[in-house]
C-alpha cells in the first residue's frame, strides 16, 4: 500500500518536473537577453536533473534488481544529479551576470572608470 503510493507521488513528481523544464526552455529559446537565457537555461538543467533522478527512485520500485535494470538506476542517477550540480553553478553565475547588467554599465561600485 504505502510503496504503491509513492510510486504515483514520484509520477506526479517527475509530471511536474517535465513541466517546468519544459516552460523554462521554451522561456530560454524566447529570451532576448543572453543572461536572462542563460538563467532559464539553468533552471531547466535542474529541472531535468530532478528529473532523471526520480526516474531511477521509480524505476527502483518498480523492477526487480536485475544486473541490467540497476546499471541503468545509477547511470540515471549519476546523470541526474551532475545535471543539478550543473545547474546550480550555472544558475549562480548568469545569476550575477544579470545583476551586473541590470547595475547599468556593469561595473560594481568598488571599480573605477
Amino acid at each position: 500500500m504505502f510503496i504503491d503510493v509513492l510510486k504515483y507521488a514520484l509520477i506526479a513528481i517527475f509530471a511536474v518536473a517535465m513541466v517546468f523544464a519544459a516552460l523554462n526552455s521554451i522561456r530560454s529559446h524566447r529570451s532576448s537577453d543572453a543572461a536572462s537565457a542563460g538563467l532559464y537555461r539553468s533552471w531547466t538543467n535542474i529541472w531535468m536533473g530532478g528529473m532523471l533522478v526520480v526516474l531511477a527512485l521509480i524505476l527502483m520500485f518498480v523492477f526487480t534488481g536485475s544486473t541490467l535494470s540497476v546499471i541503468v538506476e545509477a547511470l540515471f542517477l549519476i546523470m541526474g544529479a551532475y545535471n543539478v550540480f550543473a545547474g546550480i553553478r550555472n544558475r549562480s553565475y548568469y545569476a550575477r551576470l544579470q545583476q551586473r547588467s541590470s547595475n547599468g554599465s556593469g561595473k560594481t561600485s568598488g571599480q573605477s572608470a
